[in-house]
C-alpha cells in the first residue's frame, strides 16, 4: 500500500464520508471512531508521503493507467505534501475537538454531519496534491460544499452568511474556471506541469487575462481585502467548533494555490510581476484596515474573524513581494496562523460553551475560572501578536526583512503596525480575562449569563486538550522554526522568487 499513498491521502477521508452516514445508524460511537480513524491514516500517510518527497524529489502518481498529461496525476513535492501534513492535522484536532458538536437530531443527521466534515477534509486534501487544473477545481468545490453545509448550521443568522458565502464563492469558483479554460484553449492542456512548460510560447495577453481571472477568483475564496465581505458574518454566526477548521486551513489552501499558479506554473512576462505588487498593496492595506476593525469589536468571534482577515494579509503580502525571504515568511505565517487560529476559535468556543456568552463583558475575570482555556488563548495571541518565543514572531520577521531586500518601507510599517493594532485588541482580551473581576465589567452580562459563568469550569477534557495541543505546538513552531525552515520550506521554494 506504501506505493499508493499519494492517492490514499485523499480517497481516505472519501471513503469515510461515504461510510459516515450508514454507520451513524449503527452507533455513534463507532461513527466517531470512524471520522478519527480515517483522519490518523490521512495524516500518517501525508507525512510518510513528505519524506519521500523531500528525500528523493517529488512523487508523481499516475490514475487509471494514464500517463499525464492526458490522465490525472497527484503530485506530492515539499510544498504539497507539507500542506498535505497541515490539512490532515488540524482535521484530526478539530474533529476531537468537535466530537461532541458535530451532531444531529439522529444518528443518520449525525453521520452527516462527519459525513460533511470529512468531505471537506478531502477536498482540501484533494487541492494540495493534485496535478491538474481542472481536478483542482472539482477539489475546491467539494470543499466548498462541506464548509457551506457545516457554516450553516448555527441558526438564521449563520444561514444568511453562509448563503452569502455561497454567492461569493460561486461567482469566485466561475472566475476560476474561466481562467482555466482560457489557459486550455492556448495549450490544450490541464497538467499544471505540462502548462508551466507550454505557457511561455503562448499568447501573453491570453495568459495575463487568464492570470487576472484566477488571481481574483482566488482572492475572494481566501477574502483577500477588500474582497473579504463573506466572512465577519460566516465566522462569527457558524458554530465555532467548524469555524476553528475553516478558519485555521480553507483560506491557508487557497493562498498554496495562489502560490503554485503565480511561481510554478504562469510565467506571462510582466503579467505576473503586476499581479504580485497588485496583490501586495492590497495585502498591506488589509493588514492595517483589518485590524482596524477588528479593534472596534466587542464579539470575541467577530474580532477574531477580523483578524483573519488581516492575518491573511500578512501571507498574501511575503506572495506579492516575491523574494525567497518574504516567501519563507508567508510560508511559514501559513503554519502558524492556521495552528494559533485554530486554538483562539477553539478557545472561544470553550468559552462560549462554558459562560454563555463570548462578549467581551463576560470575559472579566474569566482566567479564574477557565485557566487552562484562557492560558492557551493567551500563548496563541502573543504569538498572532508576534513576540517570540511563540511563532509568529518569526514569520512576521522573514516578512520584514524581505520587504526591506525590496526596499519597501511602507510594507514594513503596515506589518509592525498590524502588529500593535493586533496586540490593542487582544491585550484588550486578556487585561479583562487576568485583572479584571465580574464585578468590574463595563457592561454587566445578563444575569442568566452571570449565573452560567459564575459556575463555569474547564471544559470537558475532549475540547479542552486539542486546545492544549495546539498552544505547545505554537510555542514548538517558535523554538523549532529553524529546523521547519531548513528541512521543508526551503526545499518547497527551491529555485522560486523574483
Amino acid at each position: 500500500m506504501t506505493a499508493h499513498l499519494p492517492i490514499l491521502i485523499v480517497v481516505l477521508p472519501l471513503a469515510g464520508a461515504v461510510l459516515a452516514p450508514v454507520v451513524g445508524l449503527v452507533s455513534e460511537r463507532v461513527l466517531r471512531g470512524l471520522t478519527l480513524g480515517v483522519l490518523l491514516l490521512a495524516q500518517l500517510s501525508a507525512l510518510a508521503a513528505l519524506g519521500v518527497a523531500l528525500e528523493g524529489g517529488p512523487w508523481r502518481y499516475e490514475l487509471g493507467g494514464w500517463a499525464p498529461p492526458w490522465g490525472i496525476e497527484y503530485v506530492v513535492d515539499p510544498l504539497g505534501g507539507g500542506m498535505a501534513v497541515l490539512v490532515s492535522f488540524m482535521a484530526l484536532v478539530t474533529a476531537i475537538h468537535a466530537a461532541r458538536r458535530l451532531g444531529g437530531a439522529t444518528g443518520f443527521a449525525t453521520g452527516v454531519h462527519h459525513a460533511l466534515y470529512l468531505l471537506l477534509t478531502a477536498g482540501l486534501l484533494g487541492i494540495v496534491v493534485t496535478g491538474d487544473a481542472f481536478n483542482l477545481y472539482v477539489f475546491l468545490e467539494m470543499s466548498a460544499l462541506g464548509a457551506y453545509a457545516l457554516l450553516a448550521g448555527g441558526g438564521d443568522r449563520a444561514a444568511v452568511a453562509v448563503f452569502r458565502y455561497l454567492l461569493l464563492g460561486t461567482i469566485a469558483a466561475a472566475f476560476y474556471l474561466l481562467g482555466i479554460g482560457h489557459l486550455y484553449a492556448v495549450t490544450g492542456t490541464l497538467n499544471l506541469a505540462d502548462l508551466a512548460a507550454r505557457l511561455p510560447a503562448a499568447d501573453p495577453g491570453v495568459v495575463a487575462t487568464a492570470l487576472a481571472l484566477i488571481v481574483v477568483g482566488l482572492a475572494i475564496k481566501i477574502a483577500i481585502f477588500p474582497l473579504h465581505g463573506w466572512l465577519p458574518d460566516a465566522y462569527t454566526y457558524a458554530p465555532t467548533a467548524m469555524v476553528s477548521f475553516v478558519a485555521s486551513v480553507v483560506s491557508k489552501v487557497g493562498a498554496y494555490v495562489l502560490l503554485r499558479f503565480l511561481f510554478f506554473v504562469i510565467e506571462a512576462p510582466g503579467a505576473t510581476g503586476r499581479a504580485l505588487d497588485l496583490l501586495a498593496a492590497a495585502a498591506a492595506i488589509g493588514i492595517v484596515a483589518a485590524s482596524v476593525m477588528a479593534v472596534a469589536q466587542d464579539d470575541l468571534r467577530r474580532m477574531l474573524a477580523y483578524s483573519s482577515v488581516a492575518q491573511m494579509g500578512y501571507i498574501v503580502l511575503g506572495l506579492g513581494l516575491g523574494n525567497a525571504t518574504a516567501l519563507t515568511g508567508a510560508l511559514l505565517h501559513v503554519v502558524n496562523h492556521a495552528v494559533l487560529k485554530a486554538c483562539l476559535f477553539m478557545a472561544a468556543g470553550n468559552l462560549l460553551l462554558q459562560t454563555g456568552t463570548a462578549r467581551l463583558a463576560g470575559c472579566a475575570g474569566i482566567a479564574r475560572r477557565l485557566p487552562l482555556t484562557m492560558a492557551a488563548f493567551a500563548i496563541a495571541a502573543l504569538s498572532m501578536i508576534g513576540l517570540p518565543p511563540a511563532g509568529g514572531f518569526f514569520s512576521k520577521w522573514y516578512l520584514i526583512l524581505g520587504a526591506l531586500e525590496q526596499g519597501a518601507t511602507l510594507y514594513v510599517a503596515a506589518i509592525l503596525a498590524g502588529s500593535l493594532l493586533t496586540a490593542v485588541y487582544l491585550f484588550r482580551v486578556l487585561e479583562r480575562a487576568y485583572f479584571r473581576s465580574p464585578e468590574q465589567a463595563a457592561t454587566p452580562p445578563p444575569p442568566s449569563v452571570a449565573s452560567l459563568a459564575a459556575r463555569a469550569g474547564e471544559a470537558p477534557r475532549s475540547m479542552l486538550l486539542p486546545v492544549l495541543l495546539l498552544a505547545l505546538v505554537v510555542l514548538g513552531l517558535g523554538v523549532f522554526n529553524q529546523a521547519l525552515v531548513e528541512s521543508v520550506l526551503r526545499p518547497a521554494l527551491a529555485g522560486m522568487g523574483r
